[in-house]
């Protein structure tokens, strides 16, 4: 650069010297050098920079070339330009299309050889030429210009300190220090260091683009504020990602004429130079930017009106001319030079309110002026919008008014937020103007690149700014005014494409906001570059009847500015009352006749209301050419607003290479209509068809259109729906015949597009050029339009510089087409070269449709436009305030949704002051279904979901001061489930299409059918079963003794007496840590005798007596135990009272005592106390007296008569009698969260067996202790506290839960202290210790067998947590253990000692559902579902997983009923004598060794073999691992698929953050999948309903039935926390369940009304009464209707009143335990709990028919009752009454017959009552039945069911 100049070369060595010699500092080296670059390029015609005024090259070079960009110029293609013609007409320049980072260029650029400081060389002809490189961003200083070698120095910290601090126009909102330090947030922080907000983004931050100076390397950014992408995701592929659409097959390839790709629309060219309105001497073309022309306008017509602005009613507030808004602005402009210290290109934010135009105008002016880039703020009330655009530019400065500073201090202080930090706030109201020494002492104009950056939101709210230049500008200008010049001034129609000139400007009227888009684009940019006078006024000023026609009037205005809403308020005005117009001053007529356009910013033409506009309004207003004044104009608000179609008379149409005319085809042709409407020949040329005042008529045979007129062209809906454009008629036809052909849709045109633009329309999703008669995506391409997003490279990669793709012939592989273009967003189609546009991508709605045709499937998609469904619902739908419609995306399908604004769902009092309205929900719901029928039969719209709000509740957007519903804001909303609802009815039977039908949709998953389907499809698979380690033999490790020969833990314990007497054998720890007081085998043995001697000679228990052991954790309990077993008396062991619940733990101890005929109770000092209390023992007596229990006497055992002589002196041993089969030992009492009860008998044998397993399997000795904690009274806990120290010869150390709780660190000190290597824990223990101390204080290496009972399906974090927590303290990482745990067998399977850590699966949910286990990448299948192995057998254990219905063995790849034989399994239900739990004991695989019987244990499993070099030496070794699945009494079945309920609330639970973590159970009643949801928040719960349903609907492919909302803390949880499903599921069938709302999904069958009656009681429901369903049909449509019978699989017969006995399978007996199909002995069970049909019989007390016992205990957790008030109380107890749903039969026509009889036998046992069929209960009955079902609840029918939890077996979900 500097070697063509060779004076400032020498000045700037000369410059250099002096800053190495010291002379000056570096803020003045950088002033000066800054000062010499601008004079020398100022004063170079081969470097002009923008110069000011007209240009020194050539009239004709001027009008022949471009002004050049600074970087990258895109060459000319075929496509896109003639090679004659200059480049820039047609093509937009590809501003940014390099997108280069710095990171992409080395500081050697800086050296290269530059002809033009742009970055381009002109040839001889004007032509831009590209160089082959391009300095860098790096290579130029803050004025945009190319640097020399020389370091430029980096200005001072502080170097803003001498700024206008002392100036009163000047506001800093704190000391400038705070902010000089700052550096951005990480959001906005860039990848090349530690820039401060005060960088000009020059050296660090600008990949430069050539329009715009933005954090262009910032890739990884997609938006500023978050927000989805407009374009659908769910497609093959996606529209954005710039790829080629996939291959099309050879055969699928078309031929010939099938690739009729509509090719892009070249541009049409300006024919006659735009010059100067005021002066025809001058082209426009010499500007080269907006500054350069405010200061011609000044110099030229200094005293003509710039601006007028009027108030809303319409009285003069300010006025400016053209000289003072100059003046002005060159004010700002130097104050900005002179002392804001900011550089070329920075960001200044400007910050005034609509009717601050003329301060807005002259803010902008002097940013242009000034060269610094200006930033439009329009949300001044969104101060997070603000903030996020302040510091997204990295703006310092912003210019706003005294006026608009107070306010925004005002709201600042109000809402206690913090001034935007680092910004410095300058009040240009203050400035004055510019008064220069001498005239023309102006100076030099030297402006960046960009002139402003333009926020506004996407659709889908995103905040995105646009990037305008000074040369996209004056390309924009020169178009507009080329359009407002071609404009016929007279009346009639000029055929001269040459404009008259006038000799002065427009005069344009506009209520547009002019800080944005269009309204800025005219009422600021055009009029300073026209010289025009804006008159611009308050929006609301249209609102006046006859204002805005008087102030046209008077203003002579000759361009209007308007919208459809204002025009439509003038208009209707007038048609209401047109002498308020004509009559609104004295004296004065309204008089339009100055009027050369009306234009009207909209994205859809509206050609009804042009009629209405142009003939009753315009016309009368004297306007001769009132047709053809309309103008709609098609701007781009989210791109910059500027206008890319408006009429225009400038003609060249011809150049644009496509049809003008439009071939109707005969099929669709209207003119069989012709001769059937007869009417009056036109009087002439009309525009858009004839006039309503003077009636009109058809032409006979097709006329000439003027080219210019508004097309109109009526299409077929149907077509539509396809996306194809069918035209019936055009012009005046459409008009005519709009009304008389049905399922058509008038559309109106905009024109063609702008005359440098090329166009297209492209498949949205595919980027395909479309094909002429399509509707597709608008794309376009012009000088006139921006290059792209600020700081969003991605997005201007993919929506400004788009590339489409065509195929071309014989080619199979899709070409690019070779302009980039910009992504409008909006659908239409082009007819005659003329735009139609139908909507934004945003507002098309599709919805699937199938049919079989010739026996295929064909799958398509029907489109439906927003405006079009939102008009059939406002003409059809009473009491209708506003709508909109948007699609959502579930289960792979789009659904629509139309979300009413109504005014009966407005809660707003009646009268001021006045009580809230109460919603009419009959009303709403009406409404609802009337929108659902409107739409359907106009549109054939399937609507999925309706929602109701009050009016203007809706999220909106504001366009020109008015507020729209943003349909886009409404979907993201609805996502959130934040929409303000009140009501919301779903359409799922005709919506949703794509649900999965199982292979047997009657029978399920274990049926035969489909059994035998998975079986072939895993023939060739090996079987699911387990090997076996058997140990016959074991050996007590001190003396070699075999362990096995002792018969019992009795003999065994008496044995360590005589070995070990003085050894230690138990020793309490307290809270503290403290040992307590050991005890020796021998004291030991003393104690025992103690307490026995006591039972027998005190108590008087003799041998085969029950007694109840209630303890706390303590060695009293120990002795009491062995006490008991010494004495041959069963032990029954109860966990203490908890005088919290007393209402659960009192029922369920009577009931105890009551069916277990216990003889006495024995407890210790502690418990004592407990139940001597007023309040405890008052409850149990109380309710014994209700029960007609009697209760036992009570003994305490802690201080007995001392003994001398131990057990077996006394003779207390164990008799041969005692080891028989019926002569349990103890019995183990196991409670559901429900409450429920199960009871397992344990003898002697299984007693060993468990000891035996647990010492093998764990590698127990006597040289480690044991230690026994929680859960003492059964399974793991019972067997380490009492028991396997005496087992394993070691001694016992007890911690006490209580102290546990108090201080959980004394556990893990006593493993620490005393090197504990086997223990177990609770995942509930564990969570409280975790969340309540540090993992730290105490070592756990010793510590290599922590186990972690599970009793279903691990939980998948557990592991994790549990290692992270304890990682400190040193527990090794394969020490965490999972184990297996059911109740009837303490350790079925665990992870101890496999060494590695937990194997993790993700399965597929879909072949899950199948009975099929397919592992799958959650990064492909984000639905997959994570399990965690449960680990491998113990010893003597073999598992094997067997289909429950056949009992075959399953193959690999699918899973089935863990069937177990080991040792240490219980051998019965204790008191069973039911054939169902004799089964359960008695398992036989038919295709295994019959000979050898398995325990079923009732849940789904699969085994998985692994391998794991864990061997010597790395070697691999193989390990078969069982995956527990859950219980199969918790599954349900839908369309013959299988469910787990776990898993779908855990999709509830996280789709929302107002859902309680844990809150959500969903169970099966009555056919309907019901879900509860405990949340945290009661308002709007309707808008939580299609968040729940979708979540479901998504990942699991079901349809919800109901959803039921409760408060916070009145979801059922048991003591631990744990769901109570039961509970739940009980009391929301008897209609006890406090619930918020209830909402319906499905439509009414009747069916279920009693259900929906029930509801009612205690909810708000939100549906109408009884719109419950009888039954969820989700099975295929093959399935016939019946009334209550279902399809047998078995011959024998099905008994009718056998409820919810499923036929040939003990799949139909639930088990008491089930929560969700409710078959058991606390919960009711509904008919059908699956997708069969069943009927619903009820119970005389309210209950539905089935093997049911009483209901649950009540909904509040503190419920009481005061027995006193229930004095004759029928005797409803049943001692160990038959376990009616605890049966197995072995195959699957084995027991169809006996389960309906016992099922039935059990019911009556239940109710009372013969009759299972009798007639429901009324709500009356039900509630007088309250307190005795409470006490029920624990009842021995209801509560030991022996089937246990875990027998959940999937009929009653059937």
């Amino acid at each position: 650069m500097a070697e063509e100049i060779p004076e400032l070369q020498a000045a700037l060595r000369e410059l250099d010297l002096e800053l190495e010699e010291g002379d000056i500092t570096q803020k003045g080296y950088q002033k000066r050098r800054t000062l010499l670059l601008s004079q020398f390029l100022d004063a170079s015609p081969a470097l002009e920079v923008n110069a000011g005024g007209p240009s020194a090259t050539t009239p004709d070079h001027a009008q022949n070339t471009a002004p050049p960009t600074i970087l990258s110029i895109r060459p000319p293609t075929a496509e896109s330009a003639d090679a004659n013609q200059p480049f820039d007409i047609g093509n937009r320049i590809s501003q940014g299309n390099q997108s280069l980072g710095s990171d992409e260029w080395t500081a050697g650029d800086e050296q290269m050889h530059l002809h033009d400081p742009r970055g381009s060389v002109y040839d001889n002809h004007g032509m831009l030429q590209p160089m082959d490189r391009m300095p860098s961003s790096a290579s130029y200083d803050s004025l945009f210009l190319p640097k020399t070698n020389t370091v430029s120095p980096l200005p001072q910290e502080d170097s803003r300190t001498a700024t206008l601090l002392s100036q009163n126009y000047a506001f800093n909102p704190g000391a400038h220090h705070e902010y000089m330090d700052e550096t951005p947030t990480a959001e906005y922080n860039t990848s090349l260091g530690a820039a401060t907000r005060q960088s000009t983004m020059l050296e660090s931050q600008q990949g430069y683009f050539s329009d715009f100076a933005g954090q262009q390397n910032e890739d990884y950014r997609d938006s500023y504020g978050g927000g989805f992408h407009r374009y659908s995701q769910s497609d093959t592929f996606s529209p954005t990602a710039n790829i080629p659409p996939p291959f099309i097959p050879a055969s699928d390839f078309p031929h010939g004429a099938a690739l009729g790709h509509l090719l892009p629309l070249e541009p049409r060219d300006i024919a006659f130079p735009v010059n100067d309105p005021h002066d025809q001497n001058i082209a426009m073309s010499n500007f080269d930017n907006i500054p350069a022309v405010l200061r011609h306008r000044a110099r030229t017509h200094p005293k003509q009106p710039a601006y007028w602005v009027l108030d809303q009613k319409g009285k003069e507030i300010a006025s400016i001319t053209w000289e003072k808004l100059h003046s002005r602005a060159e004010k700002v402009a130097q104050v900005i030079r002179d002392k804001s210290n900011l550089y070329r290109g920075d960001r200044v934010a400007l910050i005034y309110r609509d009717a601050e135009i003329i301060e807005f105008a002259v803010a902008l002016m002097g940013c242009f002026i000034a060269g610094v880039v200006s930033v439009p703020i329009n949300s001044l009330e969104d101060y997070q919008s603000l903030n996020l655009v302040l510091t997204s530019t990295q703006a310092h400065l912003a210019l706003t008014t005294e006026n608009n500073l107070k306010n925004f201090q005002r709201d600042i202080t109000a809402q206690k937020l913090n001034w935007p930090r680092g910004v410095e706030w300058w009040k240009t109201n203050e400035f004055g103007s510019y008064h220069p020494k001498k005239k023309d002492d102006i100076p030099p104009l030297v402006v960046p690149d960009l002139a402003y950056i333009e926020f506004s939101r996407a659709p889908t709210g995103d905040l995105r700014g646009v990037v305008m230049s000074h040369r996209t500008i004056m390309h924009q200008m020169a178009c507009l005014g080329a359009i407002v010049a071609a404009v016929p001034g007279g009346s009639g129609t000029r055929k001269s494409q040459v404009p008259v000139r006038t000799g002065h400007g427009e005069t344009i009227i506009s209520y547009l906001d002019p800080r944005q888009g269009i309204g800025m684009i005219l009422g600021v940019l055009l009029t300073v570059y026209g010289g025009h006078t804006t008159v611009w006024l308050e929006d609301r000023a249209v609102e006046t009847p006859g204002l805005y026609a008087h102030l046209v009037t008077k203003y002579r205005a000759t361009l209007m500015a308007a919208d459809y809403p204002g025009l439509k308020m003038a208009a209707y005005n007038y048609q209401k009352d047109p002498m308020a117009t004509r009559h609104y001053k004295k004296n004065s007529e309204p008089n339009f006749a100055s009027v050369k356009l009306c234009l009207i910013d909209c994205l859809t033409v509206d050609p009804e209301f042009h009629e209405i506009l142009a003939d009753r309004w315009l016309r009368p207003m004297r306007n001769p050419r009132a047709r053809e004044i309309v103008a709609p104009m098609l701007c781009l608000p989210e791109h910059g607003g500027m206008v890319i179609s408006v009429r225009d008379w400038l003609g060249g149409e011809e150049r644009m290479g496509c049809t003008l005319t439009h071939e109707m085809g005969p099929a669709k042709r209207v003119d069989d209509k012709k001769d059937e409407i007869k009417s009056e020949k036109p009087e002439g040329n009309s525009g858009f068809g004839s006039s309503l005042l003077g009636g009109g008529s058809p032409a006979p045979a097709p006329k000439e259109h003027s080219n210019n007129e508004l097309g109109e062209a009526l299409l077929d809906k149907e077509a539509l729906k396809m996306n194809e454009v069918v035209v019936l008629a055009m012009g005046e036809d459409a008009r005519k015949y709009a009304g008389s052909i049905s399922k058509t849709v008038r559309v109106g045109s905009f024109g063609y597009p702008i005359p440098d633009a090329t166009l297209a329309v492209v498949d949205p999703e595919t980027n395909l050029l479309c094909n002429p008669n399509v509707v597709g995506e608008i794309w376009i391409d012009s000088p006139s339009l921006s290059g792209g997003f600020w700081a969003l490279p991605k997005h201007t990669e993919t929506i400004f510089h788009a590339r489409p793709y065509k195929f071309e012939d014989g080619n199979p592989t899709p070409v690019l087409v070779e302009p980039e273009f910009l992504r409008t967003g909006l659908l239409g189609c082009v007819i005659e070269g003329k735009i139609f546009v139908l909507g934004l991508y945003e507002d098309r709605l599709r919805q699937k449709v199938e049919w079989v045709e010739h026996g295929q499937e064909i799958v398509e998609h029907r489109y439906f436009f927003v405006q079009h469904l939102v008009v059939s619902i406002l003409k059809n739908v009473p009491k209708v305030h506003d709508c909109t419609a948007f699609d959502v995306f579930v289960n792979d399908e789009h659904l629509p949704i139309v979300v009413l604004e109504s005014y009966a769902a407005s809660t707003a009092p009646t009268t001021s002051g006045g009580p809230p309205r109460q919603l009419d929900s009959a009303l709403l719901e009406s409404l609802a279904e009337r929108c659902m029928e409107v739409l359907y039969q106009e549109h054939h719209v399937r609507v999925y979901c309706v929602l109701i709000t009050a009016p203007s509740t809706l999220p909106r957007v504001t366009k020109n001061g008015r507020q729209e519903i943003g349909n886009m804001l409404c979907r993201r909303d609805f996502d959130a489930g934040t929409l303000p609802c009140v009501h919301v009815k779903f359409g799922v039977e005709r919506a949703v299409m794509n649900l999965p039908v199982g292979v047997d949709p009657v029978g399920g998953i274990w049926s035969h059918t489909a059994s035998l389907a998975r079986q072939e499809m895993l023939a060739f698979q090996d079987k699911q079963y387990s090997g076996v380690d058997y140990r016959d033999v074991v050996m007590d490790d001190r003396t070699s003794t075999p362990l096995n020969n002792f018969a019992t833990i009795v003999d065994l314990f008496q044995w360590r007496v005589s070995r070990q007497a003085e050894e230690l054998a138990y020793c309490s720890i307290d809270g503290r840590g403290k040992e307590g007081k050991g005890i020796t085998w021998k004291k030991f043995d003393l104690k025992v005798s103690a307490v026995a001697t006591y039972l027998k000679n005190k108590v008087k228990v003799r041998p085969g007596d029950h007694v109840a052991l209630m303890y706390t954790h303590s060695e009293e309990y120990v002795f009491a135990v062995h006490a008991c077993l010494c004495l041959g008396v069963v032990v029954v062991p109860i966990a203490p009272i908890d005088q919290n619940r007393l209402s659960e733990d009192a029922p369920a101890f009577l009931h105890v005592l009551s069916d277990f005929k216990v003889r006495a109770i024995i407890v210790n000092n502690e418990v004592d106390h407990v139940l001597r209390q007023k309040v405890v023992a008052q409850h149990i007596k109380q309710s014994a007296q209700v029960l007609r229990i009697a209760v036992p006497v009570i003994y305490n055992t802690t201080k007995p008569p001392k003994q001398s002589h131990g057990c077996r002196d006394l003779g207390y041993v164990v008799k041969d009698t005692w080891l028989h089969a019926n002569h349990p030992a103890l019995i183990w009492t196991y409670w559901t969260p429900d409450q429920r009860r199960i009871s397992v008998q344990i003898g002697h044998d299984t007693i060993m067996g468990m000891c035996k397993v647990q010492k093998e399997t764990c590698q127990m000795s006597s040289m480690r202790p044991v230690l026994g904690s929680v859960r003492s009274t059964l399974s793991l806990g019972f067997l380490h506290t009492c028991l396997m120290g005496i087992y394993v010869g070691a001694p016992t150390y007890l911690v006490s839960p209580v102290d546990f709780a108090q201080n959980p660190m004394s556990l893990f000190v006593t493993l620490s202290r005393y090197k504990i290597k086997d223990t177990y824990a609770t995942g509930q223990m564990l969570d409280y210790a975790m969340s309540t101390m540090a993992g730290k204080g105490f070592q756990l290496q010793e510590l290599k067998n922590l186990m972690i009972s599970a009793e279903g399906r691990p939980r998948v974090d557990m592991y994790q947590k549990v290692r992270l927590h304890f990682a400190s303290a040193g527990l090794d990482r394969t020490a965490i253990n999972i184990v297996y745990s059911h109740v009837l067998n303490p350790m079925i399977v665990t992870r101890s000692y496999m060494c590695i850590e937990p194997i993790e699966l993700w399965l597929d949910l879909r072949a899950l559902r199948r009975g099929l286990i397919v592992p799958v990448d959650p990064d492909i299948d984000p639905t997959a579902l994570l399990v965690q192995d449960s680990g491998m057998v113990p010893v003597n254990t073999q598992i094997a997983i067997v289909n429950p219905e056949t009992c075959t063995l399953s193959h690999v790849g699918e899973y089935g009923e863990i069937w177990v034989q080991s040792d240490a399994c219980a051998k019965a239900f204790y008191g069973s004598r039911q054939e169902f739990d004799m089964e359960r004991f008695n398992g036989r695989v038919v295709d295994g060794d019959p000979s050898v019987p398995y325990v079923r244990t009732g849940d789904l499993g699969f085994l998985h073999t692994v391998t794991r070099p864990i061997g010597p030496g790395g070697q691999p070794v193989e390990m078969q691992v069982l995956f527990v699945l859950g219980g199969i009494g918790e599954t349900f079945e839908v369309n013959g698929l299988n469910h787990f309920p776990m898993d779908i609330e855990v999709s509830v639970e996280k789709c929302h953050r107002n859902i309680v973590n844990g809150g959500c159970a969903v169970f099966q009643a009555g056919g309907l999948i019901v879900v509860v949801v405990e949340v945290t928040r009661k308002a709007y719960l309707a808008s939580l309903v299609p968040v729940i349903v979708d979540a479901i609907l998504s990942e699991h492919q079901v349809v919800a039935d109901i959803v039921a909302f409760v408060s916070h803390g009145d979801f059922p949880r048991s003591r631990l926390g744990e769901k109570q499903r039961g509970k739940v599921l009980a009391s929301w069938v008897t209609r006890k369940l406090r619930t918020l709302a209830q909402f319906s999904i499905r439509d009414s069958d009747g069916g279920m009304a009693q259900f929906a009656d029930m509801s009612r009681n205690r909810s708000s429901r939100s549906s109408k009464p009884g719109s419950i369903m009888d039954n969820s049909l989700r099975r295929s449509t093959l399935v016939p209707e019946s009334d209550f019978t279902v399809a047998s699989r078995s011959p024998a017969p099905v008994p009718e009143n056998a409820a919810e006995a499923h036929p040939g399978s003990y799949l139909g007996r639930r088990d008491s335990s089930n929560p969700l199909s409710v078959s058991d002995g606390a919960t009711p069970s509904l008919s059908g709990a699956g997708s069969q049909q069943r009927r619903s019989s009820f119970m005389t007390s309210g209950m539905p028919a089935g093997p049911l016992g009483p209901p649950v205990i009540g909904v509040t957790p503190d419920l009481d009752f005061n027995f006193d008030d229930y004095t004759e109380i029928a005797d409803l107890t049943q001692p160990e009454s038959p376990h009616y749903s605890a049966g197995y039969p072995t195959r699957g026509d084995s027991l169809s017959m006996r389960a309906g009889q016992t099922l039935r036998g059990a019911v009556d046992s239940v109710g009372g009552s013969q009759d299972t069929g009798s007639r429901p209960s009324t709500g009356e009955e039900i509630i007088k039945d309250w307190p005795r079902e409470a006490l029920m609840y624990q009842s021995a029918l209801g509560a030991d069911n022996a089937y246990a939890e875990q027998t959940r077996a999937p009929s009653g979900s059937r």
